[in-house]
């Protein structure tokens, strides 16, 4: 016969295995899944970003949800494909696209640090 001690031990024991199981287990807050992707093939589904900054361009694909930083990149067009999007520029506004918009800056072209698969 197990004391009571004994078993009050093993108890306490097992629940705490089982919390630290399930803090390590559990996501403890919002995941960051975006991928940048290559923006290969005719793909229209993928957000499709052109920049440029310093006398370089870029053209970057992302896809999946979350949010990503994006360096202060002066931002000349944006596709969403099947993305809601929001990006953050450098003045602390925030910007919601939808998706199947596409979009172009010719004149004032926003400076993003962020954006967001939503």
């Amino acid at each position: 016969m197990i004391s009571k001690s004994k078993r009050a031990v093993r108890s306490m024991a097992v629940a705490f295995a089982a919390a630290a199981t399930l803090t390590v287990g559990v996501p403890s807050g919002p995941a960051v899944a975006i991928d940048h992707v290559q923006c290969v093939g005719g793909r229209d589904d993928f957000l499709k970003i052109w920049s440029h900054l310093d006398g370089r361009d870029s053209v970057d694909c992302y896809a999946n949800g979350g949010r990503t930083d994006f360096g202060g990149w002066w931002v000349d067009r944006i596709s969403t494909g099947n993305n809601d999007l929001i990006y953050y520029d450098a003045n602390g506004d925030s910007v919601k696209i939808e998706r199947w918009h596409d979009i172009t800056f010719p004149n004032r072209p926003p400076k993003v640090v962020s954006i967001q698969i939503v």
